[in-house]
Parts: C-alpha cells; structure tokens; sequence
C-alpha cells in the first residue's frame, strides 16, 4: 500500500475548497523502495500540499520487481518517476507515448567511489583501472565515462548491488548512489570513500523526472500542472523546512530506512545541491532547459545509442516548469 495520509477536519477545511469528492485521485509510482531520495513527493502527502491543489496522491513505491514505466505506458498509474533522460530517448525511439514534464534533480546522484589511500584524485585517473559496474548502467552513464575519458568495457567487473567486493579489496572502484552506498561503506567499513560524483564533472543527465502520458498532458494539462506544482512545494518543504512527516510516512512505507540513513541522505542532498542548484536557482526546482536536453541527446546520439534524428520534442514539454513555483518558501 503507498503512502495515504488523514487529515482531521479542522486542517481539511483550511486547505481545501470542497468536498473530498472535488479532489482528483492520481497515482505516482517511484523508482525504488521509499527513501529521502523521494522526500518531497512524502511531504507533499504528509503536509496537504497535494490536498491544497485538489489532489488525492496515492504514492506507489517501486522495487527490484515493479516496472511502473510499464504500468504508465499500460494507463495503470498517472505519473512515473524517471531516473535519467535515457529513458525518455527510449520512450521516443519505441513510440510509447510519454513526456516528462518536470525535473526534480538537477543533478543525477550517480556515483563512483573508490578507497581513499589509492591517490585518486578526479574520474581520469580511474582510466584502465578496474570497476564494479552493473549491467544496466553499461548502456547509461558507463557510455559517457567511455566518451569523455576514455574509459574502456575491459575495465568492467560485475556489480550486484552488494558492497562485499569494494570492501574487501582495497584497489577496488564501485558505483554508487551518492546519497547512499557511501553511508553503508562508513557503516559497514569503518572509513569515508572517495567519492566522484559524475554530475559535478559534466555528466548533464537530469534524473527524478516526473514522467506523464502525451494524453494527460493535453487532455488534462490544468491536472498535470497541480501536481507538478504541489510536488515542487513538497520538494521546497522537505529540503527547508521540517522533513519530519515525509520521514515519518518514508519510513512507514519502508521499515529498513533507518533514521541515521535519512540523515546522511538528506544532507548530501542539500551539501551537492542535488534538486536545487543550476537552472533551478534561477526559476525553481523542477526546472528543464531545451539546451541541456539537446546537449545530453547529442553525447548518446554520438555514442551511438540512438539515432541522431530522433524527434526529441517528443520526449518533454517545458509547458509545466520554470515558473518560480515555491521559491517563496526557501530561506532568504
């Protein structure tokens, strides 16, 4: 069961402006099991940040065996969490008709981390040195590692989402997720890593993206504009204000997440500017430029993974972000 809140009828009143009959029922279906990484979406939930734009939010985790692209494609949920513009590219090039209308991480938390007493000190020197990669991230962020350094496949070792290796062999290099792999190595290793977070060193994916259908977007695009606006506002509120009722229905929905974790996690997100920093500075978090969509195409269009006369207009609309949205609650 997904994250539900109650509201006691006083703070119903406050926030809404009819019956529960007048709200919309949507579901959002995650990338993962619930975790910080997810934050504002819960306190949007938790806080009547939905209820306040008219929406009931059913949040829908995912999970190693949850396929919620297929669920949105199949009309089953009404908004997916993306993890990357890849699959938007794959959307277009398989003609399944999605759109991605907002995107909450300016930066992709993608990672590779290594041990701190090996002398690495940036990406390039992890060329021809041995790496824990899984096989999905061969066809994403392994590409571009190979473009802009010269990475090489005979550099690959398998990854199975267990720490054990990295651990056990000093010279060894691992993705990770930054908000995540490293707090289980300093628990689990006794040591801080080395972190390279791709990001910072122009890895210019998008990643959290709110993806809908092209057929809500313009059958219902006054809907698809509420949640696109009241998930900002949770995002402003988890990060600035009192993360406590995310956390609460986060850790509700997924009994694993421990409160030191949702610490690390959200203190990274903040410390690396995760959600707001670049664009989103300047119009909001959520924010999408045509610039930097054409400029990502062309990287993996060039690497070869999709044609180079894809019709990328396909793939996202800027029709629901870079409007100021909830700027007003940051601290000045």
């Amino acid at each position: 069961m997904g994250a539900r809140i109650a509201i006691a009828s006083a703070l119903w009143l406050t926030i809404t402006t009819g019956p529960a009959s007048a709200l919309d029922s949507v579901t959002f279906g995650t990338n993962w099991k619930a975790e910080p990484e997810h934050g504002g979406f819960y306190q949007a939930v938790a806080t009547g940040i939905y209820f306040k734009y008219g929406l009931d939010v059913t949040i829908r985790p995912g999970g190693p065996q949850v396929n919620h692209a297929q669920l949105l494609a199949a009309g089953k949920i009404d908004f997916n969490m993306g993890a990357n513009l890849f699959e938007a590219f794959n959307y277009v090039q398989n003609d399944v008709p999605m759109v991605v209308v907002a995107a909450i991480f300016q930066k992709d938390p993608q990672i590779l981390m290594a041990h701190p007493d090996q002398g690495f000190e940036t990406l390039a020197d992890l060329k021809d040195h041995p790496i824990l990669i899984s096989q999905d991230s061969r066809t994403t962020f392994w590409e571009w590692l190979k473009s802009r350094y010269g990475y090489t496949d005979e550099q690959i070792r398998p990854y199975t989402f267990n720490p054990a290796p990295f651990l056990a062999d000093p010279e060894a290099i691992q993705q990770g997720y930054l908000t995540s792999e490293p707090f289980a190595i300093e628990r689990e290793g006794g040591f801080t890593p080395k972190v390279f977070l791709l990001a910072d060193a122009g890895y210019d994916t998008y990643s959290t993206t709110i993806e809908t259908s092209w057929q809500l977007v313009r059958e219902h695009p006054e809907l698809v504009q509420r949640f696109v606006n009241a998930s900002i506002e949770g995002w402003y509120s988890y990060l600035y204000g009192d993360p406590g009722p995310a956390n609460a229905l986060i850790r509700q929905d997924n009994p694993e997440m421990t409160d030191d974790q949702i610490a690390y996690s959200i203190g990274k997100l903040k410390e690396y500017g995760i959600a707001d920093s670049r664009e989103a500075l300047e119009v909001g978090i959520g924010a999408m430029t045509d610039e930097r969509w054409h400029t990502f195409f062309r990287f993996a269009a060039d690497a070869g993974l999709y044609p180079k006369d894809l019709d990328l207009a396909r793939a996202y609309t800027l029709q629901f972000v870079n409007q100021k949205v909830g700027m007003d609650l940051k601290p000045d």
